[in-house]
């Protein structure tokens, strides 16, 4: 049944309700694997000839395969289907100003091939040639072309300003700042493009893959050279009227310096208290010599565990000085730490913080590690690209 004009009930279209059907069938195909005509019948409530109907429709639209028979089981053998993983391709990336990550995989999620491709200097144009370059390189590693990808989706730092298309909040990633920065990137590419923010795709890839499942109301506080976070609320992302709800590294906070032009020096409080060159400073003072600053931290670490906690007692504190703003005004069930310098602290930094946070913040939402392995931006531009392109590809009338 579909709702009419003036919310009445009206039956629907046999094309509508097979499109309803074939939908699920394909939904539940992806969640439990190969499945037969019974199983199948059984789990959508559909009669044996109408899922059988089903699954001959799907496989001449190339969109499931035969698989192999039910042979060893209990009762006679039935044919087992499953998702034709070549239905579909989609690619993901992750951008900053020195590499872009890309991954490739199959509309059931599979990654199919992963590259990297360095981008040193500060170059100001020809983005959408590197990114077109990476991208081909990429597919090519397991004999594709990029047309046959259906959606590619770009983490970077900063976000799209939905009003004016350009990318706000990242002056530091050189030619990436075109009004017309989707039209390029999808005239080059030559297939759909969408940007998102970099920490916003790591919530999705933990809200999909990771600690983030079934939570609602969650921040993800990600902390590495630079310092962001996203927002997710009643299960959605929050963005913000410009695409900026995150950039929280430009909040000032106590004990850093008050930067008046926040966009001309692209800092601010809590980018000076807990990223990267604000790390190294930290483990300076106190004696620790290292090249990076997850090294600092695991040298702190070390030196907590044999006595010494000066420096990640102090990092927990600056951290947990920033959480303490955003939480007071979102009051998340969650906030997940991510980025290579929480990870680097491991369980050892997030008890601190958490001990920090309580007496900080009136709400005291539960403190976790990021879990999704690799890139968690790129898990999370993949699993937007998939969302989009089975939104299409799984569309059958």
């Amino acid at each position: 049944m579909t709702s009419g004009p003036g919310g009445t009930v009206q039956p629907g279209t046999p094309s509508l309700l097979r499109a309803i059907n074939d939908r699920a069938a394909l939904e539940l195909l992806l969640d439990r694997g190969p499945l037969s005509r019974s199983q199948l019948g059984a789990l959508t409530g559909l009669s044996k000839p109408t899922a059988s109907q089903l699954l001959a429709r799907l496989e001449s639209a190339g969109l499931v395969v035969p698989v192999g028979t039910t042979a060893g089981r209990p009762g006679p053998g039935a044919q087992l289907y499953e998702i034709n993983p070549e239905a579909a391709f989609v690619a993901g990336l992750d951008v900053n100003a020195s590499r872009i990550r890309i991954a490739v995989a199959d509309i059931t999620g599979t990654v199919v091939a992963e590259h990297r491709v360095d981008t040193p200097g500060r170059q100001a144009t020809g983005t959408a040639e590197r990114v077109r370059e990476a991208v081909d390189a990429t597919v090519a590693v397991v004999g594709l072309e990029r047309r046959i990808l259906r959606q590619v989706v770009i983490g970077t730092p900063g976000a799209l300003d939905p009003g004016t298309g350009k990318l706000r909040y990242a002056p530091h990633l050189p030619g990436w700042h075109s009004p017309r920065l989707l039209e390029e990137l999808t005239e080059h590419l030559g297939v759909p493009v969408a940007v998102e923010n970099d920490v916003n795709l790591a919530a999705i890839a933990e809200q999909r893959l990771g600690a983030a499942k079934g939570v609602a109301d969650f921040v993800l506080l990600w902390i590495e050279d630079g310092v962001g976070a996203a927002v997710v609320l009643a299960g959605r992302l929050h963005r913000g009227h410009t695409g900026g709800a995150g950039e929280v590294g430009y909040m000032p906070l106590p004990g850093a310096p008050l930067i008046r032009n926040v966009r001309r020096e692209n800092s601010g409080g809590f980018q000076q208290l807990t990223g990267a060159p604000a790390v190294l400073a930290l483990a300076r003072e106190h004696g620790i010599s290292a090249r990076s600053a997850p090294e600092a931290v695991t040298a702190a670490v070390a030196a907590a565990r044999a006595g010494d906690a000066t420096v990640l007692t102090g990092l927990a504190r600056r951290i947990a000085t920033g959480l303490a703003a955003i939480v007071a005004v979102v009051d998340p069930e969650l906030v997940l730490l991510s980025g290579d310098i929480p990870l680097a602290g491991g369980e050892d930094l997030r008890a601190l913080v958490q001990d920090e946070l309580t007496g900080l913040a009136v709400p005291r939402p539960r403190l976790a590690l990021s879990t999704v392995q690799g890139s968690p931006v790129v898990a999370g531009a993949l699993q937007t690209a998939l969302e989009t392109a089975r939104e299409s590809v799984f569309t059958t009338s």
